[in-house]
């Protein structure tokens, strides 16, 4: 027998004895009784009181037993009890009444007595709480039969008491002159009797379903009791009984039995309460059913008993047992109409419910099957062949274990006996999914439905295979990049995490790479996206090949991938970094290798930060310290490697504490507005003012704006920083000039803030209108270092600038990548030379040469200029030699306060350096930048 037969072929264990030391109690009492009986009691008087008040004590505490319970219940069997608590309390009365004329007063109970009245009210409220214990019929047809059943009964007892006694003890009234009271007594109680059984048997067969074991116990002890009356009413013994005898013992078991019914009740409804109210299901009884069936023929044929005694004896047949007979006979004929018709309409709604069961098995999708208690299948519903691809007549006969995959038998049987367990009304299914064995030999995955069956098993399975294979895809989805196939962050974060987690937690060989793909977004704006997507899908293959097994390599997103280096134990600092960067550098080499795509072959360069595992370091530390490692390499001039150091960890934290404060600086009030003076190199006169910004940060640090806005990645806030500068410099230049220094100010703003939409074509124009500026002493300077920015667009916001009176100067000449296109189409009146060619055109000839072609092309084109970062007086003579007209440094002043600023302005000019020029540059000595003209610069014809 396989595993999971013999699971399935365990015996359940019972419930527990509740109780049985009650009933053990309860036996040895009656048995006491009996044997005290049977003995005589030892003495008469012993035997008198126990056979009277004994008695009547046994039914005091039957009566208050199931007075007791019927106050406490609150079933529908409540009335039940307490009728059988008067009944017993009858009983009670009666023995007390009899035993007060035996023993107390030592005389014969008369005939009639008190004590024959307390007896006859014994049957009724005992017949009355029977009724109320059947099981009640739903239709009219069950309440006749009900009736017929119990007249059937009763009168074929009335025939056979009638033949037997009743009919002598009439005639024995009758001759012998006997008061009619006495002889009423003499044929009520065996007639009370007769009534009492009959409903007893009838009502046995119909017994409400719940608290069975009581009605069982209460039933049982009426049935003895009413078996001691019969014996008690016998011509033979009344004339020679005594109390105390053998038969009281009957009466006394009756008593305390129905004493003990309603704590079986109680037990019954404790049970039912811990099973959570659901009825236990109970195997077919078919000796009870069968006695049901053949109860109108048992009555028949005690009724023809009764008949035929007569006839045997040579009687004549009495009046009474013909009418009783006849009805017996009509009621029959009657019952069995009514069970020919209800055994018609039961085959017809069978029949229709068969059809319609087996229409619903063979046409579910669902394969059903019953596999036995030893595991062996007993049934296989039809749709087997169509699931399974194997014949139902196949399956029927096969171990369960059998089809199901050795692989999951385990788990399988594990689940099986975990739920057979487990109590039916807490868990009366199961979901057990499994792999069976298909026609082909395939493995299916199905998913089973597990109910309990006769000891055996009821499987409702449906094959869930595409299920089981789309949820796979669906799971390799959402952990797999679509288009490289790599794993993604989630799945990389994940393996990272099991990484720092298994046994090899502690491996400082386990390192993180963050990979950034240089170059990739020219990529996507010079060829497109999908020759950029075949690049990451050539790089991801790339990644993959030159990993080893038990790394991972990911696709974290656009162009970024990541790999995890599992260690291999070595402890050795140095040569664990050394090993890892030997990994990193090759996969440098890789992905910077060429790639053909379609009939190009494009190049980027790859970035790579390296971190390493530490002691108690998160999976998300550790990822962000090679993020950092990596942003680090492409700061550091890209196509390179780079460790993870705590210093950047570091740098990140000051950078991002500085970025918080300067969010908001302008709101608090700390940026400063400083101006450098524009000398003319000739004259050392004041001709401009440059406008510079500095944040005095809450500290007291005064941070320059090369230092404050590279910190800065909100280009809101760097938006707002360029308006509030241009509209300090307006505004302060107004006031000068209204205070009589009319001196132009310049403010310097990239070529991307000027086509930003946060400053519109009019908000300048509206500024210098506002602030009464004149003409001419605004000059924006713009920076061409952003190669990103459309000529074209530039060209047509310059010149609508140019049209306001505002001059425009080009910053930064001699260093952009595109000052030559910029003077050929920008509408451009002074350039700015570069620092780095003011430093050194000093002390080298070929800065020397190069500085002093740019200002030539500058006096051909009638542009003024100016040299930015003029700070010794040797750049001063150096670049006035070589015509430029206007410089700025430290050579005459640094930035200055308001304050400072109009005290230079009052005393008008700075020494300059004296030395016989080589020629003059400009005739003259106007301050151009103030007084030229607004007209557009002429370019000459390409």
């Amino acid at each position: 027998m396989s595993a999971l037969g013999a699971l399935l072929a365990r015996p359940q264990v019972a419930g527990g004895r509740t109780g049985l030391l009650s009933q053990v109690l309860l036996a040895l009492v009656c048995a006491g009784y009996g044997v005290g009986a049977a003995t005589g009691w030892g003495s008469p008087e012993l035997a008198l009181f126990m056979g009277d008040f004994g008695l009547s004590v046994a039914a005091m505490i039957a009566a208050v037993s199931c007075f007791l319970y019927a106050r406490a219940s609150v079933s529908r069997l409540r009335p039940a009890w307490l009728l059988f608590s008067v009944s017993s309390l009858m009983a009670a009365g009666g023995n007390a009444i009899w035993g007060w004329y035996e023993v107390v007063l030592g005389l014969p109970v008369p005939t009639p007595s008190l004590a024959d009245l307390f007896f006859l009210c014994f049957a009724p409220p005992a017949i009355v709480g029977l009724l109320v214990l059947a099981k009640r019929p739903v239709t009219r047809a069950g309440w006749v039969c009900l009736a017929l059943d119990s007249w059937l009964i009763g009168g074929s007892l009335l025939t056979l008491s009638w033949s037997l006694a009743l009919a002598h003890t009439a005639q024995m009234a009758h001759v012998e002159d006997i008061s009619v009271a006495r002889a009423a007594l003499s044929l009520a109680y065996p007639l009370l009797d007769i009534v009492l059984v009959s409903m007893v048997l009838a009502l046995h067969f119909r017994r409400a379903n719940a608290n069975r074991s009581a009605v069982n116990t209460a039933i049982a002890a009426l049935a003895l009791t009413v078996l001691s009356d019969a014996v008690f009413t016998s011509p033979l013994l009344r004339s020679t009984y005594r109390s105390g005898e053998l038969l009281d013992a009957g009466w006394f078991a009756g008593s305390l039995l129905l004493a003990y019914a309603p704590w079986g009740a109680r037990r019954s409804a404790r049970n039912a309460e811990r099973s959570g109210g659901q009825p236990r299901a109970t195997t077919s009884r078919p000796i009870a059913g069968s006695l049901a069936a053949l109860t109108p023929y048992l009555a028949a044929a005690v009724c023809t008993l009764g008949i035929l005694y007569n006839v045997v004896e040579g009687r004549r047949v009495d009046q009474v047992v013909v009418l009783t007979g006849c009805t017996v006979v009509l009621a029959l004929v009657v019952r069995q109409g009514i069970m020919l018709l209800d055994n018609i309409s039961l085959t017809q709604e069978l029949a229709q419910k068969e059809n319609h069961f087996r229409s619903l098995v063979q046409g579910s999708s669902d394969v059903i099957m019953i596999a036995a208690p030893t595991g062996i299948l007993r049934y296989v519903s039809p749709a087997a062949a169509g699931v399974y691809g194997r014949d139902a007549e196949d399956l029927v006969g096969c171990e369960l274990a059998s089809i199901i995959h050795p692989d999951d038998l385990g788990r399988v049987v594990h689940e099986v006996r975990r739920f057979l367990a487990a109590p039916p009304h807490e868990e009366p299914t199961t979901r057990i999914e499994c792999r069976f064995r298909s026609g082909t030999g395939d493995w299916l995955n199905v998913e089973s439905t597990v109910n309990r069956h006769q000891g055996g098993l009821l499987l409702n399975s449906r094959d869930v295979t595409e299920r089981v294979r789309l949820q796979a895809q669906l799971q390799h989805n959402a952990e797999h990049d679509p288009l490289t196939d790599l794993p993604n962050r989630a799945l990389f974060t994940a393996r990272v995490r099991q990484a720092l987690s298994g046994r090899r937690s502690g491996d400082p060989g386990t390192a993180v790479l963050f990979i950034d793909l240089d170059g990739f977004k020219a990529v996507n704006d010079t060829i497109g996206h999908q020759a950029g997507d075949e690049l990451l899908i050539q790089a991801a293959r790339r990644l993959a090949d030159s990993v080893r097994a038990a790394d991972t390599a990911a696709r974290l997103g656009g162009d970024e991938f990541a790999a995890l280096i599992i260690g291999d134990g070595t402890r050795d600092q140095g040569a664990r970094e050394y090993q890892v960067h030997e990994i990193a550098d090759r996969l440098r080499l890789t992905l910077s290798q060429p790639y053909r795509i379609g009939a190009s072959e494009v190049r980027v360069a790859a970035s790579i930060g390296v971190a390493f595992a530490e002691p108690a370091i998160t999976p998300t530390d550790l990822m962000r310290n090679a993020d950092l490692a990596m942003y680090r390499a492409k700061a550091g001039g890209k196509d390179r490697v780079e460790l993870y150091a705590p210093q950047m960890q570091a740098d990140v934290v000051r950078r991002s504490e500085l970025a918080a404060r300067l969010r908001t600086a302008l709101r608090d009030g700390e940026f400063a507005l400083l101006h450098q003076p524009v000398v003319h190199l000739a004259s050392g006169s004041v001709a401009a003012v440059a406008a510079q910004a500095r944040w005095r940060s809450a500290q007291g640090i005064l941070f320059t704006p090369a230092e404050f806005l590279r910190v800065s990645d909100d280009s809101d806030r760097t938006a707002e920083l360029g308006r509030w500068l241009l509209e300090e410099a307006v505004e302060q230049a107004a006031e000068r000039a209204r205070a009589g220094h009319p001196v132009s100010v310049s403010v310097r703003l990239s070529a991307g803030r000027l086509l930003d939409k946060a400053l519109p074509f009019g908000s300048v124009e509206a500024l210098l209108t506002r602030h009464g500026l004149p003409s001419g002493a605004l000059m924006i300077e713009v920076a061409d270092s952003d190669p990103r920015v459309s000529f074209d667009d530039l060209e047509q916001r310059l010149v609508a600038l140019r049209r306001l009176g505002v001059r425009i100067a080009l910053d930064g000449f001699g260093s952009g990548y595109a000052a030559i296109n910029a003077l050929r189409r920008l509408p451009i009146d002074v350039l700015k030379l570069d620092r780095g060619l003011v430093e050194g055109v000093v002390e080298s000839a070929r800065l020397h040469k190069i500085t002093s072609g740019l200002l030539r092309i500058a006096c051909d084109l009638g542009m003024q200029s100016v040299a930015d970062g003029v700070d010794v007086p040797e750049q001063v003579l150096a670049l006035r030699a070589m015509g430029c007209t206007h410089g700025q440094g430290m050579a005459f002043s640094g930035p200055l306060d308001e304050y400072r600023l109009r005290r230079v302005l009052v005393r008008g000019q700075f020494p300059v350096p004296s030395a016989p020029a080589a020629r003059p540059v400009l005739a003259g000595g106007s301050i151009p930048l103030l007084t030229g003209s607004h007209a557009e610069t002429p370019v000459p014809p390409t």
